[in-house]
């Protein structure tokens, strides 16, 4: 950061550049994943062509059953080669005979387009005649098109009911998006004792992202006495299926030491797994740890490229970040147009270090004719946030009477 100190209570005030030191917020907020469409089969087969051959015989005599079976096998491509239009085919077969495991199974293929021109009003009416015989994953995906508006108007009340159905028949995804509402307030009030109900029951089952957000309330003592340890034990479970934001929460647990003892490469470890999922928090907290050499030894280059990767997509902290690199010329050439550009990029979207790092830009002419009073409104608004450095700014600012008039006071 390019800063103002004061060398003495009557002394003149000069410009001087330091290095920028770099955070990270640890926080990840709840919120429902992507919800995913399944189509769940009761059948295990044999993948063999006597079996198919036996299969596709009893489902040419009508039996729904078979219909169904050949259905997802065609869908899956189990013993066969995967063909949509086959398996939507028999799946049609079946529902029309009424069969519910086909109505939901052709309303996943109407409404990702599998074998037939996508169509989520066609979907809807399908996983509705299915969830009202009771079907726990119909009714669960019915709960989906309520909850994001496809093929009906959007209606959580409506979401929470339907999710309710099948979560009390142990269906795991239902448990989880439940879990959801309630932390969230959608469809019904606030609660997050009941979230971390719902949460734990399809946690149970090692539903992943319900693991993930167990961790978290957990950690932040959301409808539960904080429990750091308790938050390390469903972060890992989670992160060990894969779960990308529940690796980064677990590296940020392992860097400072919450629940477990301080082990900077096991956060490298689980911030490197996340980052090449291409988590920009993981990106930007694994080129931190290059940066200062924090569980791999010191390579600047390495920080740069996670930067980069973090900033293009639009994280405003990987946007500063990347700047201070051009700013301080760290594994490339220095460049203050650049590090302008970056740190302009993450101030507009609210982050009171770029704020600061922009006033100070605009303050010294580094990359931008000098402004004070652009400077001064940049630190203003970074003070405002509480940001220590911006703060000391500003009243240097006023101390020096630069774009304000001045005032000792």
């Amino acid at each position: 950061m390019i800063r103002v100190k004061f060398l003495g209570k009557h002394k003149r005030v000069r410009n001087m550049l330091v290095a920028l030191a770099m955070f990270i917020c640890t926080n990840i907020c709840l919120g429902a994943f992507d919800i995913k469409f399944d189509i769940k089969g009761e059948s295990v087969f044999q993948n063999s062509k006597k079996t198919i051959d036996q299969l596709k015989k009893s489902a040419e005599q009508g039996n729904a059953k078979a219909q169904y079976d050949l259905g997802e096998i065609y869908c899956e491509g189990k013993g066969v080669k995967q063909d949509y239009k086959e398996a939507f085919n028999w799946f049609k077969k079946s529902a029309e005979q009424g069969y519910t495991e086909a109505q939901c199974g052709l309303g996943v293929m109407y409404v990702n387009g599998y074998g037939v021109k996508q169509d989520y009003k066609e979907a809807f009416n399908l996983f509705k005649k299915a969830a009202e015989q009771g079907v726990a994953e119909a009714q669960y995906n019915l709960g989906v098109m309520y909850d994001k508006g496809k093929g009906a108007k959007q209606d959580y009340k409506e979401a929470f009911n339907w999710y309710k159905k099948s979560a009390k028949q142990g269906f795991a995804p239902a448990q989880y998006n439940l879990g959801v509402m309630y932390a969230k307030g959608e469809g019904v009030k606030q609660d997050y004792k009941k979230a971390i109900n719902w949460f734990k029951k399809a946690a149970e089952q090692g539903f992943a992202e319900a693991q993930y957000n167990l961790g978290v309330m957990y950690r932040d003592g959301k409808g539960v006495k904080q429990d750091y340890k308790e938050a390390i034990n469903w972060l890992k479970k989670s992160a060990e299926q894969g779960v990308a934001p529940a690796q980064y929460n677990l590296g940020v647990m392992y860097r400072d030491g919450k629940g477990v003892k301080q082990d900077y490469k096991e956060a490298f470890n689980w911030f490197k797994k996340s980052a090449e999922q291409g988590f920009a928090p993981a990106q930007c907290n694994l080129g931190t740890m290059y940066l200062n050499g924090q569980g791999v030894k010191q390579n600047y280059k390495e920080a740069f490229n996670l930067f980069k990767k973090a900033a293009e997509q639009r994280l405003a902290l990987a946007q500063n970040n990347l700047g201070t690199i051009y700013l301080n010329g760290l594994g490339i050439k220095q460049d203050y147009k650049e590090a302008f550009n970056l740190f302009k990029k993450a101030a507009e979207q609210g982050l009171a270090l770029a704020q600061c790092n922009l006033g100070a830009m605009y303050a010294n002419g580094y990359g931008v004719k000098q402004d004070y009073k652009e400077a001064l409104n940049l630190f203003k608004k970074s003070a405002e946030q509480g940001n220590a450095k911006a703060q000391y700014n500003l009243g240097v600012m006023y101390h020096e009477g630069k774009g304000v008039k001045q005032d000792y006071k």
